[in-house]
């Protein structure tokens, strides 16, 4: 029997964010809204997900805030 099993952190883009100062590189940029899970698939279908959080990221440097 063969089983093709998952299991990983997924990240979807939402568009982008906020125009922000980046605590890390201290750069005024464009921000990239995502949304962030942790995934187990089986034969590629997601069976469940968790850990769902939503994140700006930082285009220059990819420092990530949670919104």
């Amino acid at each position: 029997m063969f089983l093709l099993v998952g299991f990983g952190t997924k990240q979807q883009h939402l568009g982008p964010g906020e125009v922000r100062t980046c605590p890390n590189c201290q750069n005024t940029s464009q921000w990239a809204r995502v949304r962030q899970f942790r995934q187990f698939t089986l034969f590629f279908v997601p069976l469940a997900r968790w850990k769902r959080r939503q994140l700006e990221i930082c285009g220059i440097c990819g420092a990530a805030v949670e919104v």
